[in-house]
């Protein structure tokens, strides 16, 4: 082969890979939760597509989407011993969806963060089959090729992350009844309103502040209404005086940044249904910070 039809292989090779990024992203990003672990995934893809006989596929988006698909389950399966020694909750690393809202799905399902917080709970092989069924739309039988398994096997891997949410998490509100009640919670947290923070949570709301550890951050969920309702009060004061704050979206929902002293500190996200908010969660960590304020500056 001549020089130049290398190059033109490899100019080709490139636009492959770079028009089914988004989608290997949005695959890995389901898969594990987090932003950064996902670009590392989607990296390795590149270097590996690079190093692939490229005359040998037919399909490569195809091909890519396996690799990466393999790739973060192997990467969930170590994270997932990583995270068992997580001080504190965990919580997923949030993604700005203002400038694309579905990260490289035909559907935008399973990005929600109530929602990958809850696939956490299940095993690598069962949230792949759901991101790939749900997300992506694809047939059982490609991902069961995907996953090296059978068909009937990618059935059940499916049906059981999908009982797992349907039980553990009630039907969203719209974005609209989303926003304004996170408004209101907002108002009473930041007045210390006991009585109007009682009338938006549900009774068995729990939240979650994820700080990786960091001083003065609850290390524990606090669950219950009048439980969480009476921490927000007695945490308020110390809180919402010197704090401001920003209305951005994050994995397609409104949420709230939390500045102080000029400097980003929280990012609040709700998991909403019309029995108010079930779950609060405080995206605290530094580190799982550092890519969404970077997103927004671009």
């Amino acid at each position: 082969m001549r020089a130049g039809d290398d190059t033109g292989s490899l100019d080709q090779a490139t636009r492959e890979f770079m028009a089914a990024r988004p989608k290997l992203f949005g695959i890995a990003y389901r898969v594990l939760g987090s932003a950064v672990e996902a670009e590392d995934i989607v990296q390795e893809a590149w270097l590996r597509w690079q190093n692939t006989n490229h005359g040998d596929i037919d399909k490569s988006a195809a091909f890519l989407a396996t690799v990466t698909s393999r790739l973060a389950i192997n990467l969930a399966q170590s994270a997932r011993m990583r995270r068992e020694s997580y001080v504190g909750p965990w919580l997923p690393e949030p993604v700005d969806t203002s400038v694309d809202p579905q990260v490289g799905a035909e559907r935008a399902e399973a990005l929600d963060m109530a929602v990958l917080f809850l696939l956490e709970k299940l095993n690598p092989m069962e949230r792949a089959a759901y991101v790939l069924r749900e997300a992506f739309d694809y047939p059982y039988k490609r991902i069961a090729d995907i996953l090296e398994t059978s068909e009937a096997n990618t059935r059940q891997l499916v049906s059981r992350a999908r009982k797992h949410l349907s039980v553990e998490r009630r039907e969203p509100a719209s974005s609209d009844d989303h926003r304004w009640l996170l408004e209101v919670f907002l108002s009473a947290a930041q007045t210390g309103n006991l009585s109007a923070l009682e009338e938006v949570l549900t009774e068995d709301v729990v939240n979650y502040s994820d700080g990786g550890g960091a001083r003065g951050i609850s290390k524990i969920p606090v669950v219950g209404r009048l439980r969480v309702s009476k921490f927000l009060v007695a945490w308020g004061p110390r809180y919402w005086p010197q704090a401001d704050v920003r209305w951005v979206e994050a994995n397609g929902r409104p949420a709230v940044l939390v500045w102080a002293d000029g400097w980003p500190t929280a990012l609040l996200n709700a998991d909403v249904s019309a029995r108010g908010i079930e779950r609060l969660m405080w995206v605290a960590n530094p580190a799982k910070l550092a890519p969404y304020l970077a997103s927004l500056n671009h």
